[in-house]
């Protein structure tokens, strides 16, 4: 299904994984021009082989330099932007609040939401110019339920759905449409190893913990990450020409974190 989407100038953080890679790989499916950044250069030069035509930049989205130098570059190269993926995060630390070092829980918070802040800030200025401007900044299911024993990122994304709100009424007399997506559990490396940290923080197995926060979900499965990437897809297409300012939950019908 075309869902018009076919040159459209996507800039995507830490697409070279994960959900991230996902996206980039949706969007390319749909003939979008495409830039991608990450932090991990070893991941970055696999993809740029996968993915050819995708222009592959380093940039950490909590370093406003960098950000600066990822935007002229993305910019240039694309001749202009109408989509922003503000993917970039990182699990955080697991454990109760007075065991988090304090440096762990600024990184967490410089990523998941300063980093949101530094792109869309930069964003904001091109994407008026576009016809179908719209942002998709990744939030988590923590940022609508909170997650016990981890706290920084619970927060951090709480803070994403603010951000998102605050932004689509700023926005939306400019044609700027902006959304959160809250995934749950998503299939991966990352939840495998936040499962094992919790497993050995309550001293249980990471089978215990797995199969507790499988049953907190109605469907009662991991997310594949593609399944996050089909609905930032959709949102950025002319179909998704009404929704702004949405917390847009792919998480299984999720009724708690464990």
């Amino acid at each position: 299904m075309e869902l018009g989407l076919r040159g459209t100038r996507v800039l995507v953080t830490a697409g070279a994984s994960g959900i991230g890679l996902e996206m980039v790989r949706a969007f390319h499916a749909e003939g979008a021009a495409i830039v991608a950044c990450d932090v991990n250069e070893a991941a970055l030069s696999e993809r740029a082989s996968e993915l050819p035509d995708v222009t592959w930049l380093t940039a950490d989205v909590a370093d406003r330099a960098q950000v600066e130098g990822l935007f002229d570059d993305a910019v240039a190269r694309l001749g202009g932007l109408d989509v922003l993926i503000n993917n970039a995060g990182v699990a955080g630390p697991t454990g109760r609040v007075e065991e988090i070092a304090p440096e762990d829980w600024d990184r967490t918070l410089e990523v998941n939401i300063t980093g949101q802040f530094n792109c869309a800030r930069l964003a904001v200025p091109h994407l008026r110019k576009s016809d179908n401007p719209s942002i998709a900044n990744l939030a988590s299911a923590a940022g609508r339920l909170g997650f016990a024993m981890r706290s920084p990122y619970a927060a951090s994304k709480w803070a994403v759905v603010g951000l998102t709100k605050s932004l689509s009424m700023e926005l939306g007399a400019d044609g700027i449409r902006v959304n959160a997506l809250l995934p749950g559990s998503v299939d991966g490396p990352r939840i495998r190893s936040v499962f094992e940290n919790k497993a050995k923080a309550r001293g249980v197995s990471v089978e215990e913990v797995t199969n507790q926060a499988l049953s907190a979900s109605s469907l009662g499965r991991l997310i594949p990450p593609e399944h996050i990437a089909s609905m930032a897809v959709y949102l950025a297409s002319p179909l998704g020409a009404t929704v702004s300012g949405q917390a847009i939950s792919v998480c299984g019908d999720l009724q708690m974190l464990v």
